[in-house]
C-alpha cells in the first residue's frame, strides 16, 4: 500500500429539500385547507476516524465529497426525508486543516471519534406551517437551505511512541529494521526512505510503537527536502532517538544541525527527551570510535550512546533507555490527567 500523509478535499454537505404548496382535494371537503409538508434536511459531511487504517492513498483517486439532499415536502401533510450523511474515513492521528493549511478545525486521534465538518442545509416549510386564523390558504413555501461546502486539508501525523531523527543516511531504517519486523528500504545512499515506517519493538515484558523518518537536511522546517511533512510524524512521540553516523568526519555538526531544524520547527520537538547515539559504530576503529564519542558528547552535553544496528552491539541498551523514557513520560502524563480530574474542594 502506498503512503500518503497529505490530502485536499472539496466537500459539500446536502440541500435542503424545499417545502410543498399543496391543498386537500377530498370529496364533499369544501373547504380542506393547506396540506404541504415540509423539506427533509440535507446530510452532513462527517470525518470518522477509524482503525484499519494508516495511509490517507484513497484521496488522491477521489478529491469530491457531496452528501444527499433533502427530499423535498409532499402533499397530505408527508415530510421529505432527510439526506445520507457522507462518511469519510481517515487514520488515527488525521489533523483537518482549513484551505489555508493553518487553522485547524479538529484533530482525529482516537478510533469512533466522529466531527462534523460540513452541515447540511435544514428543510423549507411547506404551506401548511403558515395557516392561521387570518390566512387560512397560504400559497408559499419556503425553499430548502444551501448546505455549507469547503475545501479541507487532511494532514496524517503518525502516533508513536518512540522517534528516529539524524541526517540521511545515518542508520534509522537499518535500526527499524534490526529491532522489529517492519522491513523500510535500506541502500548505501542518502534518501532512501522516501516516507515515514512504523514497526512495533519489544524491550523486556514492554511494547512500543518507533517511527522512522526520512532523513533531515539544512533547511527542513523550511520545507527543504519535504522536512516539514516528515517533522510532523514525530510530534506526536514522547521520546525522540537521534542517530548520528560515526564514518562522517564531523559528527558534532551533523547533530547540531539537526537540533537546530528541531528547534526552528517548533511544536515542541527541541523540547522532548532525546536519546543521541553513534550509530555503525563497528564501521570505524576503536581509536576513531573514541573521538566521535567524546566530540559528540561535547556538542550534546549528555554521554551519547554506542550502536551498530547490523552487528546488534549497543541496540538492546537503546532500546531499553527508550522504554525507560517513554514510562516516565506516560507517568507523567496519567499524573497531569488525574491532577485536572480531581474534585474542586475549598
Amino acid at each position: 500500500m502506498k503512503f500518503l500523509d497529505l490530502a485536499k478535499i472539496y466537500i459539500k454537505a446536502g440541500d435542503g429539500g424545499d417545502g410543498c404548496i399543496g391543498f386537500r382535494r377530498e370529496k364533499f371537503i369544501e373547504f380542506g385547507g393547506p396540506d404541504g409538508g415540509d423539506g427533509g434536511r440535507g446530510g452532513d459531511v462527517v470525518i470518522l476516524c477509524v482503525e484499519n487504517l494508516n495511509t490517507l492513498i484513497d484521496y488522491r483517486y477521489q478529491q469530491h465529497f457531496k452528501a444527499e439532499r433533502g427530499v423535498n415536502g409532499m402533499g397530505r401533510n408527508r415530510a421529505g426525508a432527510n439526506g445520507k450523511d457522507c462518511i469519510i474515513k481517515v487514520p488515527p492521528g488525521t489533523v483537518v486543516l482549513a484551505e489555508d493549511q493553518e487553522t485547524v478545525l479538529a484533530e482525529m486521534t482516537e478510533p469512533g471519534q466522529r466531527f462534523v465538518v460540513a452541515h447540511g442545509g435544514n428543510g423549507g416549510f411547506g404551506n401548511a406551517h403558515f395557516k392561521s386564523a387570518t390566512n387560512q390558504a397560504p400559497r408559499h413555501a419556503n425553499p430548502g437551505l444551501p448546505g455549507e461546502e469547503m475545501t479541507i486539508w487532511l494532514r496524517l501525523k503518525l502516533i508513536a511512541d518512540a522517534g528516529l531523527v539524524g541526517l540521511p543516511n545515518a542508520g534509522k531504517s537499518t535500526f527499524l529494521a534490526a529491532v522489529s519486523a517492519a522491513k523500510p528500504k535500506i541502500a548505501d545512499y542518502p534518501f532512501t526512505t522516501l516516507h515515514p515506517n512504523l514497526g512495533v519493538v519489544r524491550a523486556g515484558e514492554r511494547d512500543f510503537v518507533l517511527a522512522d523518518i526520512p532523513g533531515l537536511i539544512e533547511g527542513a522546517h523550511e520545507g527543504a527536502g519535504l522536512g516539514t511533512r516528515f517533522l510532523g510524524h514525530v510530534e506526536r512521540t514522547q521520546v525522540l532517538l537521534h542517530l548520528v553516523d560515526a564514518t562522517q568526519e564531523d559528527v558534532a555538526g551533523a547533530y547540531r544541525t539537526v537540533r537546530r531544524e528541531l528547534k526552528a520547527y517548533g511544536g515542541d520537538l527541541a523540547k522532548k527527551k532525546e536519546i543521541v547515539a553513534l550509530s555503525k559504530c563497528d564501521a570505524v576503529d576503536e581509536e576513531t570510535l573514541a573521538l566521535r564519542l567524546a566530540e559528540l558528547q561535547k556538542a550534546a552535553r549528555k554521554k551519547p550512546l554506542a550502536l551498530s544496528a547490523v552487528s546488534g552491539s549497543g541496540v538492546k541498551d537503546a532500546l531499553y533507555a527508550l522504554t525507560r523514557e517513554i514510562g516516565r513520560a506516560k507517568a507523567d502524563e496519567m499524573a497531569a490527567t488525574e491532577a485536572t480530574r480531581r474534585p474542586w474542594r475549598p
